[in-house]
């Protein structure tokens, strides 16, 4: 089986966050599996659940990229136990504590995951307000920051820089 590229969408960010994963799949030549996440259960579990799943099902050469509130819940879930993903990159992922957005289900842990982390952020993101990556990098401190200066929510136009660091 070839390589693949597992992408975590957003809430409700299925059909948003398919030009950004095809995207990036194609950039790196990978097939893109990008499952539909419930928009009904929106909880922590909900997600947790069928996304520990894809993960264990993963390979050695596959990679992994999440946006938004699929990159919270994956960096939790890296967090839990040690999963075989040597590496995700983290696109524009909330800070739920109390000083983010400060709703406790969705809120990372005190452990760090093994996994190596790249966080990415738009400064111009009009949806998960830019001072959430400092907040995220102090929470994870082993974590790479790369900021992007523009490209919104859904990194219109950089997807080369996000292939690049996936590399």
């Amino acid at each position: 089986m070839s390589a693949r590229l597992l992408f975590v969408h957003g809430a409700g960010g299925y059909l948003d966050d398919r030009p950004l994963a095809d995207g990036i799949g194609e950039l790196l030549g990978l097939e893109t599996d990008m499952p539909e996440f419930s928009g009904d259960d929106m909880s922590f579990e909900g997600w947790a659940t069928p996304l520990r799943r894809r993960l264990d099902a993963l390979g050695p050469d596959d990679r992994v990229v999440a946006h938004s509130f699929g990159a919270s819940v994956l960096v939790r879930v890296l967090a839990e136990e040690p999963r075989p993903v040597r590496t995700a990159v983290v696109l524009a992922m909330p800070d739920w504590s109390p000083r983010g957005w400060d709703v406790p289900d969705y809120e990372l842990g005190d452990t760090e995951p093994e996994t190596a982390l790249s966080l990415h952020h738009c400064r111009d993101d009009d949806v998960v307000p830019f001072d959430h990556l400092a907040l995220n990098a102090a929470a994870l401190p082993s974590a790479r920051v790369t900021v992007h200066a523009t490209g919104g929510h859904q990194f219109l136009g950089i997807e080369n820089g996000i292939a690049d660091d996936i590399r």
